[in-house]
């Protein structure tokens, strides 16, 4: 047996082919595939409702439309009084960096990344733009460039998502389970179907090598307590000069 929505026709004003008679079981499907509960019985449900419905979610989907803008500045906010560090480019809203850590429990745990991101004007309605600055080793990103292939941006994105849901959920998922099949770095899906354990050393090995810390600007906390001690020292050393100086004065 069809369902009711199969057999409505929502534009022109015009809800058929079965007629008033469906008009109520229409309604009553759409309102639910949308999260609507309707309150009246189905019998009560008419075109007038479904109408109104209709002009409801497009003024919303219009609100959204209208102010792109808004939308962006407030994802932009989010991620940045979230635990990511931002860096803005020039300082506008539309493109900037964030500090990327691996996940926990997979091979890039050790590894940090810089990641570029730019928001074209139609975001939230196009994805955005993601490549990784420094060098990572993974069958579903280019070594050299950076992009990154990943369904949920190049082809499934929606505007339901947030920006943060990208550092929170996609790419930590395209770390932890990556897809060989649809490569941009052809040695790394060899390896890894070839050899799993080869390939996490090499991922290691890459982190090490290009994914450290200081790769992406952050000073280490040894670093700066080594250069609060050398201040230290030198202001001691300083002081000891002064007080020498100040006994040979006759």
């Amino acid at each position: 047996m069809k369902s009711s929505e199969e057999d409505c026709r929502v534009g022109g004003g015009e809800i058929g082919p079965r007629g008033a008679d469906a008009s109520a079981g229409c309604v009553a499907a759409i309102l639910v595939k949308h999260g609507g509960r309707p309150s009246k019985s189905r019998a009560e449900l008419s075109s007038v409702d479904l109408s109104r419905f209709v002009r409801k979610r497009k003024r919303k989907e219009a609100g959204i439309m209208s102010s792109p803008s808004k939308r962006r500045d407030m994802d932009v906010m989010k991620l940045m009084m979230s635990d990511y560090k931002v860096e803005l480019v020039n300082d506008g809203m539309s493109e900037f960096h964030v500090e990327f850590h691996g996940p926990k429990d997979s091979p890039y745990q050790e590894g940090v990344w810089k990641v570029h991101v730019e928001l074209q004007e139609s975001y939230p309605y196009k994805a955005p733009v993601i490549n990784f600055a420094n060098r990572i080793f993974h069958p579903n990103i280019d070594e050299m460039s950076g992009s990154v292939c990943l369904d949920v941006i190049d082809q499934t994105w929606s505007p339901m998502f947030a920006l943060i849901n990208v550092f929170e959920v996609f790419l930590p998922q395209l770390l932890l389970y990556p897809n060989p099949g649809h490569p941009l770095n052809g040695e790394a899906a060899l390896l890894m179907n070839k050899d799993r354990d080869k390939y996490e050393q090499k991922v290691k090995e890459h982190c090490q090598k290009y994914a450290r810390p200081e790769d992406v600007g952050i000073r280490p906390d040894n670093a700066s307590s080594d250069d609060e001690l050398s201040d230290q020292d030198m202001s001691s050393d300083d002081d000891h000069h002064h007080a020498e100086m100040a006994h040979a004065d006759p």
